[in-house]
């Protein structure tokens, strides 16, 4: 059989559902992409056996219906190499050999029977669903990914939390150091309920609605969560277990303000942590007098830096002491000219949110400090 399709559309579309394919794979059948071709559309499959992405595209032309699997190293890498224009395919329908024919040449290489590649999991006994804005989902999921932990020991720490609420979605993470948490207050859940998103589902369904655009609809049960866009489709097994509760560790009563410019702050760490301690580069933060004084120093070295910050602070001088990578990626995360810091001593959770919170949302981070010297 024969079909036609745009080579930038289909080497897009394999570059994105590509990233679920991992280098061991538990089915050697999973080291490739499923085709299948019916009633003049393709449709392509993805999966790690525990994480399945699926794509679909209709064909400029199509003479019959087909399924069959290739390779996908050697498709991914033969399409990106072809500039912008259609492509034939020719399939035997006997053996699968496949020929690819495009402007100055040809591909000829086989495919393989499409018999053992597994299905998608299935929604079974509903719990709960939402339809949210494709902008919306990206902005809860790209806030809170830094902030998920790699702890063998607690692996409900290692996802990402959506909890549903009757009139919002809070999306969480956190390693136990530092947390994440955005309200999506224009998000409107079919009922109460939560779920943890594992942290390599939620990376690939960030850099799929990157590319999308409308509204995501978001279906979970108990075991798998399925998420649709315009052009894409996820299923994947959700991490089993209970997530701490978040709103306990967060301090309500951090009796010390501290209003600050969020660039000029970032510009001065980066500066700043050029002269800190490798591998454990720790950040004073001294408040007073209207200012913020920005220091560290490398013993090994006999290094250190200090720069100091206009910032809107009227309460007792002190200091606090952060980890700089830490601290540089909750600044990051939020949106906002300037950001507020609620303190109440150099042993307590540090909280961080925008003086002007983005509309439809509420974003709040907490850090743990660190020991500091005098």
């Amino acid at each position: 059989m024969r079909f036609v399709i745009s080579s930038s559309v289909l080497s897009a579309r394999l570059q994105t559902i590509g990233r679920v394919i991992v280098s061991k794979n538990s089915l050697p059948i999973l080291d490739s992409f499923l085709f299948e071709i019916k009633a003049g559309q393709l449709r392509l499959t993805a999966s790690d056996n525990e994480t399945t992405l699926i794509t679909w595209m209709d064909l400029s032309e199509c003479d019959g219906d087909i399924t069959f699997a290739v390779n996908a190293k050697t498709i991914q890498d033969a399409m990106k190499e072809i500039p912008e224009q259609p492509l034939e395919f020719y399939v035997n329908n006997e053996n699968l050999e496949i020929t690819v024919i495009y402007q100055n040449g040809k591909y000829n290489f086989m495919g393989q029977p499409a018999d053992e590649y597994p299905s998608p999991a299935e929604l079974t006994e509903e719990i709960g669903s939402l339809t949210i804005s494709t902008h919306d989902l990206f902005t809860g999921i790209n806030r809170a990914l830094f902030a998920t932990a790699d702890d063998q020991l607690r692996p409900v720490m290692n996802g990402v939390f959506f909890d549903m609420t009757e009139n919002a979605l809070t999306i969480v993470a956190s390693d136990g150091r530092k947390l994440a948490c955005d309200t999506l207050i224009n998000a409107h859940p079919s009922n109460v309920g939560n779920f943890i998103l594992q942290k390599r589902p939620a990376g690939l369904l960030k850099n799929i609605l990157t590319k999308e655009s409308g509204d995501v609809v978001l279906k979970y049960s108990a075991r798998n969560a399925f998420i649709q866009t315009e052009n894409y489709q996820m299923a994947c097994r959700l991490t089993e277990g209970r997530y701490p509760n978040y709103n306990s560790v967060i301090p309500q009563d951090n009796p010390y303000s501290a209003t600050i410019n969020r660039e000029a702050l970032i510009s001065a760490l980066r500066r700043v942590q050029v002269f800190s301690q490798a591998g454990g580069s720790v950040i004073k933060l001294q408040l007073g007098n209207s200012k913020m004084t920005v220091s560290t120093q490398n013993i090994d070295f006999s290094m250190s830096a200090e720069e100091n910050i206009l910032c809107d602070y009227t309460d007792m001088p002190m200091s606090i002491g952060f980890p700089s990578g830490s601290l540089m990626d909750v600044l990051t995360n939020i949106d906002g000219e300037e950001i507020i810091f609620r303190l109440a001593d150099p042993s307590r959770a540090g909280v961080m949110y925008p003086v002007e919170q983005p509309e439809g949302e509420h974003i709040l981070m907490l850090l743990m400090p660190v020991m500091i010297s005098e």
